[in-house]
Parts: C-alpha cells; sequence; structure tokens
C-alpha cells in the first residue's frame, strides 16, 4: 500500500514532494479523487492529498477575484461565493463527488458554460504549486489586469499534476446573473440537432449551454440555456424556436435548468458500466461522430457540448466493446480532433491510443525541467 501525505500547508507540500525526489518514491496527486479513472493507473509509492490544503485565502468581491487552496471543494467555494452573490462561472462535472479546485485546474475540467464564460484557462489569474526541488512557485497574480513576465500559470493547467501540485488559486468571478432559462428541441437525425446548434453559434448569442444529447429512443434533443438580462435570455429562446420551427419541430420550455443539464453534465458518473470515450472535434464534425458512434454501438449514448466540440459517447455493448472504442478514438483524428478513454469497465484499452499528441518533444522538455527525477504521475499522461 502507498504511504499517504496530508500536508496542511503550501511549504509542506514542497518539502514533502523534495523528500520524494530525494528518494525517488513515486507520487500521486489526489484531491477529491474524481479523476481517478484518467489516464493510466499505476501505483506509487506515495499519494499526496490536498484535502488538508482547504479554505479561502482572499475574497474581493468588489475587485471580483477570489484566491482559494486547491484542496477546498468546489462545491464548498461555490457556496461561499453565493452568499455573496457571486458566481465562479466554471460548471465542471464531479461536484457532487467532492471535485476540488485543484482538480479541476489540473485537469483542465470545464462544463458547458465554457462557451459563455471561458474555460479554466481564461478564469484562472494566478496560481502557487508546490515542485519536486522543495521550491513553492508562483505564476500570474491576483489582479485581473496582471501582464507581467511569462503566463506559466497555464502550463499547470490540464497537466494532470505531472508538472508541480497546485496548492493555491486566483480566479475571475461574476455577479449571480438575475435571469436564467432553458428550453430543448428534439429532432430524428444528428444532423438535424447540429445544424440548429450550428445556426444559433452564428448568431451574437452567448448562451451559457448548448447541448445535445441522444435520447433513449434514438432521437437528438437539442437543450440550450441562457443567463443574463431578461431580454438577451428572451432572444435565446425565440431564436431556437425560430431555428427549430424551420425544420418542423417544436421547443419544450424547461422549468429547472440546472436539473436538465447535470445528468448530462455527469455523463461519465452516470455510466453503468461499458466504456466512456471523451472526444475534441470541429463543430463541423460532430454530427459525424454522432452517427459513427451509433454505427459501432445501436444503443451508444451520446452527450456533446456543441458549441465547444467536446462530445462524450458511453458505449454499452459489450460485444466486441474494445474493437469499437478503438474505432471511436481513431475516428475523431481522421475528423481532425482528438479523443482518450475517460472512464472503461474493460480491460486492454490504450487510455488515449494513437501517435503522441504534437508537442510531445516540447512537453518532455518541459517534463524534465520542472521534475527531473520524473517522480510525479508516471503514466497518467499521453507522453506515459
Amino acid at each position: 500500500m502507498p504511504h499517504v501525505e496530508r500536508p496542511a500547508t503550501a511549504e509542506a507540500c514542497a518539502e514533502a514532494l523534495r523528500a520524494c525526489a530525494d528518494l525517488r518514491h513515486t507520487v500521486r496527486v489526489r484531491g477529491g479523487g474524481t479523476k481517478d479513472g484518467l489516464g493510466t493507473r499505476r501505483e506509487t509509492d506515495v499519494v499526496l492529498e490536498t484535502a488538508g490544503l482547504d479554505g479561502i485565502v482572499d475574497h474581493v468581491p468588489e475587485d471580483l477575484t477570489v484566491t482559494v487552496r486547491a484542496g477546498m471543494s468546489f462545491a464548498a467555494l461555490r457556496d461561499a461565493l453565493a452568499a455573496h452573490g457571486q458566481f465562479l462561472p466554471l460548471d465542471p462535472p464531479h461536484v457532487a463527488r467532492g471535485a476540488t479546485v485543484g482538480g479541476i485546474i489540473a485537469a483542465n475540467s470545464n462544463g458547458f458554460g465554457r462557451y459563455r464564460y471561458g474555460g479554466v484557462r481564461d478564469l484562472v489569474l494566478g496560481v502557487r504549486a508546490a515542485l519536486p526541488d522543495g521550491a513553492v512557485a508562483r505564476a500570474g497574480g491576483r489582479v485581473v489586469k496582471n501582464v507581467a513576465g511569462y503566463d506559466l500559470n497555464k502550463l499547470f493547467i490540464g497537466s494532470l499534476g505531472t508538472l508541480g501540485v497546485v496548492v493555491e488559486a486566483t480566479f475571475k468571478i461574476l455577479p449571480v446573473p438575475p435571469t436564467a432559462r432553458a428550453a430543448s428541441a428534439t429532432f430524428a437525425t444528428p444532423g438535424d440537432a447540429f445544424a440548429v446548434a450550428g445556426a444559433l453559434l452564428r448568431t451574437s448569442l452567448r448562451p451559457t449551454a448548448l447541448v445535445v444529447e441522444r435520447t433513449a429512443d434514438g432521437r437528438w434533443r437539442l437543450v440550450i440555456a441562457a443567463a443574463g438580462e431578461a431580454a438577451p435570455v428572451e432572444r435565446a429562446m425565440a431564436e431556437l424556436r425560430r431555428a427549430a420551427a424551420a425544420r418542423g419541430t417544436a421547443v419544450e420550455a424547461i422549468d429547472e435548468p440546472e436539473a436538465a443539464l447535470d445528468p448530462l453534465r455527469e455523463i461519465v458518473d452516470l455510466a453503468d458500466g461499458g466504456v466512456v470515450v471523451r472526444a475534441v472535434l470541429p463543430l463541423s464534425a460532430q454530427a459525424a461522430f454522432a452517427e459513427a458512434a451509433t454505427g459501432v454501438d445501436r444503443g451508444a449514448r451520446v452527450v456533446a457540448d456543441a458549441a465547444s466540440g467536446i462530445a462524450h459517447v458511453q458505449l454499452r455493448d459489450e460485444a466486441g466493446i474494445v474493437v469499437a472504442a478503438d474505432g471511436l478514438l481513431a475516428g475523431a483524428r481522421i475528423l481532425g480532433g482528438s479523443a482518450r478513454i475517460e472512464r472503461a469497465a474493460v480491460a486492454g484499452l490504450d487510455p488515449f491510443g494513437g501517435p503522441e499528441p504534437s508537442g510531445a518533444f516540447l512537453m518532455r522538455r518541459l517534463k524534465a525541467a520542472f521534475d527531473p527525477t520524473g517522480i510525479l504521475e508516471p503514466a497518467r499522461s499521453a507522453l506515459g
């Protein structure tokens, strides 16, 4: 069993990493444990838990910024900001299971609101990170207008803990919007659903969610959510009605937007077995990828963020599921995108599949510079 470290300060975290580097002990970084399925799971000598790095460091409501420790749960941060009428405009998955701020940054975990508000990379102003040489590095700052130095904080976003351990982060935040509404329209084919989504994206609207899902009866449901002042929110609903009517489909109002979006956001957690593939695609390729998914598995569940080109497919048919998953990984590359296995209940799958990502040489250079002994998260990334 690996030894567990739970540092309570950034300095203690850095010292724990330095000791591991000296002893060549490999380290897995764990926040809420909600991203444990990402990448290849290899046993490590040490599990470094960030739960002791909890709480808000600084909140300046007037400046719309908040600085928090990495082990704080996103749910707790959300509740704390709501008491001031503010929110961090991220809607990542796994919040109910305890997703932490550090884990969201390390996994670059975004939700459907990315199109409207930007993703983790856009909302993080600065980070502090513990490094294997015992240092605590700072990148970025605590103010919105910060242009000094290199933008090194983005190196840690999506790094899965392979470069260092994020111990603190500063975010841009916003006032809670006064109005929020949602509606849906259901179509017979993915081509129609994505065509209407594309028509909405070509307007000046900035919806907070634009999602296409394959329903249990094999149809394709487009869900739009909007938040802000009443007039632009109503215009978003009207645009959906107009675009859907052009294809002979009616629109249904959704009384509780979050209740409708939450099971779509949590497709990975709600998957009852099988394999979940996550693909990042050009917007124009989404319909073709959806058709390919149902071609390899007639019972496949598909949820696509139509505004960002990120699709999740749950393959359920166990007969030939490994071949089907490998086929989807290859299909995403053929369509100009990329894909990885997000969750699998079967063995024999390469989580990333296919050739190394572009820029692999530079990634290795960065890994060697930040973690020269290679102790952090072995085999976790696409580079191994």
